[in-house]
């Protein structure tokens, strides 16, 4: 188990396949314009960064983009910012982001802990970890993105009544979850009923990834956690 003071790194490949010459084009010219405040020169003031946005919202972790593409398309109003390591994966949301004239998202490309730790308290609506990297191995399992760290940071951002939301479809990996959430006071599990963590939320796209943990016989756990 990942000790107490252990901070986790948001581990993965840094590339796949060969980027499409569009996304080579979109890496170059528009992830500079959405790039999210390099957290190494010091806090980010979220409201200078979105002006006029009456909430924020951070997805680590985000994948394809699908999930935050979609969610920024459905609040306009909300600003959203997404961190991921996988350069591919980078490059689909910026496609996402051209295709649907997206203006509200800002994106990390690495490790989400640098980004976590220079946002301001109590400034978040919504945390999302979907489909994190289960790392089974057990000498592994300090690369968990969930951990107490985590929940103490995830406290630390979300406004009073904030939701953090983590999916999987490894049932070790949600079992791991719900050990930390039950040792992190600060939050309570919403679900009231096997339905509610079954059953995908009313505002969840379907992802690719999803669909193809379905196809091989993989049932996905939808978690939420509301900050006290």
């Amino acid at each position: 188990m990942a000790g107490e003071g252990y901070i986790p790194k948001l581990y993965g490949r840094r590339q796949g396949k060969p980027l499409k010459p569009r996304q080579m084009r979109l890496m170059a010219e528009l992830l500079p314009k959405v790039a999210a405040p390099d957290p190494a020169e010091g806090a980010i003031d979220l409201r200078a960064l979105f002006p006029g946005a009456d909430a924020f919202e951070l997805e680590i972790g985000f994948g394809g983009g699908e999930h935050l593409a979609y969610q920024a398309a459905r609040r306009p109003k909300s600003g959203f910012i997404g961190a991921e390591p996988f350069i591919n994966g980078v490059a689909k949301l910026l496609v996402l982001i051209e295709e649907n004239g997206l203006e509200n998202i800002r994106v990390h490309f690495g490790d989400a802990r640098p980004l976590i730790e220079a946002l301001p308290d109590a400034a978040l609506s919504s945390i999302y970890v979907l489909h994190p990297d289960p790392w089974p191995k057990k000498r592994h399992f300090k690369r968990r993105m969930i951990s107490p760290w985590f929940f103490a940071e995830a406290a630390r951002l979300l406004a009073s009544g904030g939701r953090l939301r983590v999916a999987s479809d490894i049932p070790d990996y949600v079992r791991w979850t719900l050990m930390h959430a039950r040792k992190a006071t600060d939050f309570e599990w919403t679900a009231q009923r096997a339905s509610d963590w079954k059953t995908a939320p009313e505002d969840w796209p379907a992802t690719r990834y999803e669909k193809k943990a379905r196809g091989e016989g993989r049932s996905p756990a939808y978690l939420e956690f509301r900050r006290k």
